[in-house]
């Protein structure tokens, strides 16, 4: 809804648009976070209805591959990675040798990264369209310059204006939902079954990490809390998250009622299986929200210090909590007052309301669920996945 206003800054079309035909072979630069991999889904599948038949990669980070594994529309994934110092060289060589060898006749780069431009460039990819950003104009044949921070559209609209004034896609579609994996869906059906402490009742994800810092972070003490209200209204909860965010999960874990905890158990095509069979979902503004909000599950997203205007997930039943007071958003790791009063004025019991509106708990008011969903009481040791 608000494009009109991307379109005004970015005024019109690239000329050189018109010239682009019909490609056979698209390869499309994907974006490096998690978060964003799922906003730039309108998009990317814009670009596949805009060419039905071509033949349409995508270029992405090693660890982020997973995110295509259930998406049947797209004929290719090319994972990679670039590692440090001399390395860094051979491993840039090879991914321009695949492009090369590859014979695209469009690359799409959704990030702004020079890197990015220079490789199908040095690739003799013949068409390539981006952002104008970071002294790669020249590298780019189909250009134009991004819209100001802090325009206000949400960041789906960044990609979907760059490709509408680039190479002339104008697809009214917002179409974010994201394909599962059927294999990942069904181990992960497995994986719960063995670690649920009551079966048969609601399950719902939590994901208290946060890859910006803590002005992101809701306080660990409140996710425990949030527990604790879940497990009295009948549901179970499984903590999720990266490796690096096990820790906080286990000290979540350990101060609040019975809970799975599976941060750093899954790579990403997991993850989504895992998310997609939950009941609901709580957490952080982070990359799994972005998730959660896609897969039509019932999503709360707590903000702090960024703008849910622009990064809010999107979904049907995904909501926003957010204390708009007057420092936040301020876009900042660390809270300069020390006070995070963004994050810490947001109680549990809010969380468990928004969830019950979006429907999290529909099938212990429908009685489709076991009688031993009744109130968890008392603590006990977090089941952990040793798999």
């Amino acid at each position: 809804m608000q494009q009109p206003r991307i379109a005004r800054i970015i005024e019109r079309p690239a000329p050189a648009a018109a010239g682009i035909g019909t490609p056979q072979r698209i390869l499309v630069k994907e974006v490096n976070w998690l978060g964003d991999a799922v906003m730039s889904l309108p998009a990317l599948r814009a670009i596949r209805r805009t060419w039905p038949n071509s033949h349409l990669a995508v270029l992405v980070k090693r660890e982020l591959a997973g995110f295509f594994d259930g998406a049947r529309w797209i004929d290719e994934v090319i994972p990679y990675t670039v590692a440090g110092g001399m390395r860094g060289f051979a491993d840039t060589a090879r991914i321009v040798l695949r492009i090369r060898r590859a014979r695209f006749d469009l690359a799409i780069l959704l990030p702004n990264s020079f890197s990015s431009a220079l490789w199908v460039a040095l690739a003799a990819v013949p068409a390539r369209a981006g952002y104008v950003r970071y002294r790669r104009g020249p590298l780019l044949t189909h250009k134009v310059f991004p819209p100001r921070e802090g325009a206000g559209a949400h960041q789906s609209q960044y990609w979907l204006a760059m490709i509408r004034f680039t190479l002339g896609i104008d697809d009214d579609a917002r179409e974010s939902a994201l394909d599962v994996h059927e294999p990942h869906r069904e181990r992960m059906r497995q994986w719960l079954g063995a670690h649920r402490l009551r079966p048969g009742c609601p399950i719902i994800a939590l994901a208290p990490g946060a890859a910006f810092g803590p002005a992101k972070e809701w306080p660990a003490s409140r996710y425990s809390a949030l527990i604790d209200r879940l497990g009295e209204r009948g549901a179970e909860c499984v903590l999720v998250g990266t490796p690096g965010e096990r820790a906080k999960s286990e000290e979540i874990a350990r101060a609040g009622s019975p809970v799975i905890v599976a941060a750093g158990e899954t790579r990403i095509g997991e993850l989504i299986a895992l998310l997609s069979i939950c009941d609901g979902f709580v957490g952080n503004d982070s990359g799994c929200a972005h998730v959660a909000a896609a897969l039509g599950i019932p999503t709360v997203a707590i903000f702090g210090s960024t703008d849910p205007g622009r990064t809010a997930p999107i979904g049907a039943k995904a909501a926003v909590t957010y204390r708009a007071i007057e420092c936040s958003p301020c876009l900042a790791r660390t809270c300069r007052f020390g006070h995070y009063d963004c994050l810490r004025s947001i109680g549990p019991e809010e969380v468990v309301d928004t969830l019950a509106g979006l429907g999290a708990f529909d099938s212990l008011a429908r009685g489709r669920v076991p009688g031993n969903c009744g109130p968890l009481i008392g603590r006990s040791q977090a089941r952990v996945s040793s798999s």
